[in-house]
């Protein structure tokens, strides 16, 4: 029978009261060991969990993880049941509250010194604890995410490009930089990725958890959770050998709109609100530039169509434009080529000028936005 708990006294990330399989008096007081727990938010999740989870699930019959804890986001579609049967401890919230306080709920409950989050649609691999515990025993690291593999569940071109493409900026990121000792796991980060990513729990709790009071919605909680765990001195590694397969398909229209409202603005509100865009993944200086670049070609395409100039003048501008963005992305087209064909590296690189055009308008929009407005309600803007 489940029994009515209530998390730790409230702080600025707290999330709803939750259900949980486990009674209150079996938790045993937290220690700073490597032990860990899978924390896994699930709302409408019943179509993956019968994939993501037996893994995990394995890995804690095998000792390798502690405990494996769903994280049930008032689901509608009986996750819970799939879950619970499945073999992972459940908590149930009592309605919608969106991942982060989904995640922040279970691991007020979770009793491992490493927080492990993985997404409900995502397979890990089987080395993946190894991998957590050598990263974070570095004594700087206080963090370490993954990158999805290079064979995502879905066979439709933009679902391969769109997983292709997150694993190539990982694989970037994931690169040893010059300077860094000999044997450091994987590369830095100042942002975090909570679909394949760990955290030591003592730095998470201290920190406060995911804001969920900012993100009510999937939207850049974990991102928001690496800048702070940056602010306070601890480096976020990147390690794309914690690989996790994605199952979500993606298809374009719901794409663009979900990557402005939910991740472009909030995250350009976010570094309106801090002290500028960092170095990092796809928000990089060379990324930056490239998307200048999609923004002149878009510009010069604009011009030829309308017939400005002379068509000889303006076609050729245009293509010129056009060769310098595929020079600027060759890196990309090659990895999109190299691992999904030559159709999906065509296709990508087409949509990846889209991405950087809707991406550097919603940086413009919330830069002129903290400008006319010196106090904005911004997503976590308290935070500076």
């Amino acid at each position: 029978m489940q029994q009515t708990i209530r998390p730790p006294a409230p702080g600025p990330h707290a999330g709803p009261d939750v259900s949980s399989d486990r009674a209150p008096e079996t938790v045993p007081e937290m220690d700073r060991d490597d032990r860990i727990s899978v924390i896994m938010p699930a709302h409408d999740a019943a179509a993956f969990l019968p994939w993501a989870l037996p893994p995990l699930i394995a890995l804690r019959e095998a000792g390798e993880v502690l405990e494996v804890i769903v994280a049930d986001d008032a689901a509608t579609d009986g996750s819970a049941g799939i879950a619970r049967a499945l073999g992972a401890e459940v908590l149930s919230l009592p309605r919608n509250a969106g991942p982060a306080a989904a995640r922040n709920a279970a691991a007020a409950r979770a009793r491992g010194g490493i927080l492990w989050f993985v997404d409900s649609d995502v397979v890990v691999g089987r080395g993946g604890p190894a991998r957590i515990r050598a990263a974070l025993a570095q004594p700087a690291v206080g963090a370490v995410f993954g990158a999805y593999d290079a064979h995502p569940a879905d066979p439709h071109w933009f679902s391969r490009y769109k997983n292709l493409a997150h694993r190539f900026y990982h694989l970037q990121a994931g690169r040893q930089a010059p300077g860094e000792a000999p044997g450091q796991v994987g590369g830095r980060a100042q942002t975090f990725w909570a679909g394949c990513g760990a955290v030591r729990a003592d730095l998470f709790r201290t920190l406060g958890g995911f804001d969920a009071q900012a993100y009510p919605r999937p939207s850049i909680e974990d991102i928001e959770l690496g800048y702070r765990i940056a602010a306070a001195g601890r480096a976020i590694a990147v390690d794309p050998g914690l690989e996790a397969c994605h199952l979500k398909g993606w298809r374009m229209g719901p794409t663009i709109r979900n990557d402005i409202a939910n991740r472009a603005l909030p995250w350009s509100r976010l570094i309106a609100s801090r002290e500028g865009l960092g170095d990092t993944l796809n928000i990089g200086r060379a990324e930056r530039a490239r998307a200048v670049l999609a923004a002149a070609l878009l510009l010069a395409l604009l011009a030829a169509l309308a017939g400005l100039g002379s068509p000889g003048a303006s076609w050729g501008l245009a293509g010129l434009l056009a060769l310098a963005a595929l020079a600027a992305n060759a890196a990309l087209f090659r990895f999109l080529a190299r691992t999904g064909g030559l159709g999906v590296a065509l296709g990508g690189l087409a949509f990846h000028q889209v991405y950087y055009l809707y991406s550097a308008v919603s940086f413009a929009w919330c830069q002129i936005e903290a400008r006319l407005a010196p106090a904005p309600a911004v997503a976590s803007g308290r935070r500076r």
